[in-house]
């Protein structure tokens, strides 16, 4: 197999292993203002605390398969690293800005003891979550349908151009998948009310996320797919069932097998849709960046191979060991006391 082959299918596994990871944080963070609601003030900020709890100690090590995901790309296939980023910029600033705010608001949302502060705040965590699980969906069904690119791999479309119906029913698509795998893993992760509420959101969203997702598959697999790919929209449409079936059932561990199954699968799908294409001209064919004629030199690749070779194990065993560490339910009473910066006293 050839080193182009090889590191392009590196890059279809860690775009898994982010979308897998991240996908049930941004389920959470959207979840985190309808799912906590209580009429007490004061419940209502303890279930809040409790959800960011679930996934407080792994949601920045997620991230890492982003940065590497970025980085592989970029050491790779420059030329697909170029493109993408020239071509998209609006809309991937928007989702850097979207994450770097996400993270703020984990952080600072219990630097000041104040009601409003807190709500402001968990505001920014729903909104850096919604935006990254839409947009995502819509990058990723542009880089399959193929985009305006020209003889010099330059992008010639605008942001316009990348919200066409195909690309907004895969921003759907992802932020449909993503409700409902952070609804399973809250549901995994907690006991108490928020388990149950959970649950209930998790049985109502997954006859949509079935629909939703169903009607992308079939469109990718007639417009873009090959013989193959039939096997895995049938796989992920068995899961998907399998999910929604667990979920009203309340089996959250099989539910979150099966949701996992189903990124798994929608990922599979549009990178064996696209190879060997690595971003596909709409303008023609034959400006196709493809996996031989937008990647490294032969030596830079293999220099990049033993790199992975030896930092992939040790990423894997390090969030191996962190979920197995963080691994119990979580409940009100394995919240620690209310943080929060005291008052400072007023001069004159």
């Amino acid at each position: 197999m050839e080193l182009t082959t090889v590191w392009f299918l590196l890059i279809a596994v860690l775009w898994t292993g982010y979308l897998v990871l991240e996908g049930f944080d941004f389920g959470v963070g959207m979840l985190l203002i309808p799912l906590s609601r209580a009429q007490d003030p004061g419940t209502t900020e303890v279930n809040r605390r409790l959800m960011i709890n679930t996934i407080g100690p792994v949601w920045d090590g997620n991230e890492v398969w982003l940065l590497v995901a970025g980085g592989a790309t970029f050491a790779a296939f420059p030329e697909w690293y170029a493109t993408l980023f020239s071509g998209f910029y609006l809309a991937l600033l928007l989702i850097l800005v979207a994450l770097i705010v996400r993270g703020l608001a984990f952080e600072y949302r219990g630097k000041v003891d104040d009601a409003r502060w807190r709500a402001r705040w968990d505001l920014v965590i729903a909104f850096g979550s919604f935006v990254p699980a839409l947009l995502w969906g819509v990058a990723f069904a542009n880089i399959v349908a193929g985009v305006p690119i020209d003889a010099s791999h330059h992008y010639t479309g605008s942001l316009w151009t990348l919200l066409n119906p195909y690309a907004l029913l895969g921003g759907l698509t992802t932020l449909s998948i993503f409700l409902l795998h952070g609804a399973v893993f809250l549901g995994l992760r907690t006991d108490g009310p928020i388990r149950a509420r959970a649950q209930r959101v998790a049985s109502r969203i997954a006859p949509v996320t079935l629909v939703v997702t169903a009607a992308f598959a079939v469109w990718t697999q007639l417009a873009h797919g090959k013989a193959w790919t039939w096997v895995v929209v049938v796989v992920a449409a068995l899961a998907l069932a399998g999910a929604m079936g667990a979920a009203m059932t309340r089996r959250e561990g099989l539910a979150f097998v099966a949701t996992t199954v189903v990124i798994v699968g929608a990922v599979v799908l549009l990178f064996g849709s696209l190879f060997p294409n690595v971003m596909p001209s709409s303008t023609d064919a034959a400006f196709n960046l493809t996996t031989t004629n937008a990647s490294s030199t032969p030596y830079t690749l293999k220099v990049t191979t033993w790199v992975a070779v030896v930092l992939t194990p040790i990423v894997l065993v390090y969030q191996g060991w962190t979920y197995w560490v963080f691994r119990q339910r979580l409940s009100t009473a394995h919240l620690p006391p209310a943080g929060g910066l005291p008052r400072q006293p007023q001069r004159g």
